[in-house]
């Protein structure tokens, strides 16, 4: 597989140029596989590449990352892009923006682990201060009647919903991930037994 790769953007606007790199950047730490950063969509295919992606059945694409998912070898050829000469893109800010959504959900578990850990951090969090509420109760007395009680079943309930939620999400992760039914493994190519050569 032959990438190319941008060594400019000319003719795009500071924010456009900068939210791409840090889109890339975010994406390869929270990514299993290390997407090529600034490469466009364009690319050279040998046959047992192209024959790889056609393998996959998944119906929603996230290309740049497939094509650095079937793991075969790569090379770059480096250009500078120039201006357009005519026209407009017709890739404004929302469509990057689904695009960069549709590339973090492909290619990352993280944002839905994200929620698992958040709602566990949290749920600890309640339990820690309805044992605070009913320690500080018994001890000092509350001059709200029936607030302590209260604030300690909402946290406990809270916490419980959280908790679950995380674990869900776990599982989700997991569904996730089998439903894409990517292979296991990829064949680049095969030796026929007894000769010397081989069927890409």
């Amino acid at each position: 597989m032959v990438n190319a790769v941008r060594l400019s953007r000319d003719g795009e606007s500071w924010a456009k140029r900068a939210s791409a790199h840090v889109f890339y950047r975010i994406l390869n730490r929270i990514s299993e596989v290390a997407i090529p950063e600034d490469t466009g969509d364009f690319r050279l295919l040998s046959r047992p590449v192209l024959e790889a992606i056609k393998m996959l059945p998944e119906r929603r694409r996230f290309m740049k990352g497939l094509f650095a998912w079937v793991g075969f070898r790569t090379t770059q050829v480096y250009y500078r892009r120039e201006p357009r000469n005519a026209g407009n893109t017709k890739w404004n800010y929302r469509r990057l923006l689904n695009l960069a959504v549709e590339g973090i959900t492909s290619f990352s578990q993280v944002p839905l682990r994200l929620a698992a850990h958040l709602g566990l951090m949290v749920s600890i969090l309640a339990f820690l201060y309805a044992i605070y509420m009913v320690i500080g109760t018994l001890v000092y007395g509350n001059p709200v009647k029936g607030y302590p009680s209260l604030m300690v079943v909402v946290l406990f309930l809270g916490g419980v919903q959280l908790l679950a939620l995380g674990i869900i999400g776990e599982y989700i992760s997991r569904i996730y991930e089998e439903s894409k039914q990517r292979p296991i493994y990829l064949v680049e190519n095969t030796w026929l037994r007894g000769t010397d050569r081989k069927d890409d």
